[in-house]
């Protein structure tokens, strides 16, 4: 499901068509910004940046998502995508599933041309999963209330979802939340 953006939704995606002008995209002219938003309510942009050897271009939003997690933030709220001269741009599936690591954050984007919202899982159902600990974890690194299942988690207490890389908190339309997990941890 999708719906129009409101007034703060609008002006991400603004602030990320205003970025295109600095993408490198000298092969496909394709260029395209991206805003992430975290916790914090700090924009983290980004934009494409091609290169020869096709491979070893990155998308405009793993950019942006590489500058939030340099700021130190771990989940996302927001994910704007804006392609120069008016076209319609969606995350790719790599940038997808590397957005998938840190939640469901709502996704701001030009469809049929329109601006729309919806949700990183209405694009990627089913991201892949891996069962490996975050670094850091045992030492405490990223916990909080709502880890816990503490005040403000969205779900039942001590709920965790397994995504490729790690444990992260649950967020809302997580299948997590919606079943139990067993003796061993592990999710049925």
């Amino acid at each position: 499901m999708k719906r129009a953006p409101d007034l703060g939704e609008r002006l991400l995606y603004q602030e990320a068509l205003s970025l295109t002008a600095r993408a490198y995209a000298p092969y496909s002219g394709f260029a395209v910004g991206a805003v992430v938003v975290g916790p914090s309510g700090r924009s983290h942009h980004g934009v494409n940046v091609e290169n020869a050897s096709y491979p070893a271009g990155l998308c405009a939003e793993r950019a942006a998502l590489a500058a939030l997690v340099a700021f130190g933030e771990r989940r996302l709220r927001y994910v704007a995508v804006a392609a120069s001269g008016g076209r319609d741009c969606l995350p790719c599936g790599m940038c997808l599933q590397a957005l998938a690591e840190f939640g469901d954050p709502e996704v701001i984007a030009q469809v049929g041309g329109e601006v729309c919202v919806t949700t990183l899982r209405r694009l990627l159902a089913v991201p892949f999963v891996a069962e490996r600990p975050v670094a850091g974890a045992a030492a405490g690194a990223g916990t909080d209330d709502a880890a816990a299942g503490g005040e403000g988690s969205g779900g039942a207490a001590g709920t965790t979802s397994r995504v490729a890389g790690g444990v992260r908190e649950p967020c809302i339309g997580d299948p997590a939340l919606d079943r139990a997990p067993d003796d061993d941890g592990s999710s049925s």
